[in-house]
């Protein structure tokens, strides 16, 4: 499945903290690129219930719109997930 995130760095705690429309709104604690895409992988991978390694960030790696790849559950159960976010 396919994600859109919007990444709010620089905070103290990981969280997705709401969806507009298709796109999460997720606070990442982390200042660079390389360390907010690392923390944004594991903290997704947590949240949807997968393995780090199923999580791939496919287009942003250096802006704060990022499209993400989740495998490793399938689409209703990633939909269902999705759905429980305000």
């Amino acid at each position: 499945m396919i994600v859109k995130i919007r990444v709010i760095p620089n905070c103290e705690d990981n969280e997705v903290i709401s969806r507009v429309g298709k796109v999460l709104r997720v606070k990442v604690c982390g200042t660079k690129d390389s360390e907010i895409n690392e923390m944004l992988k594991k903290h997704l991978a947590q949240f949807f219930e997968v393995r780090e390694k199923d999580v791939n960030i496919i287009r942003g790696l250096r802006g704060k719109e990022k499209t993400v790849e989740i495998t490793g559950k399938s689409e209703n159960d990633l939909e269902d997930i999705i759905n429980t976010i305000p």
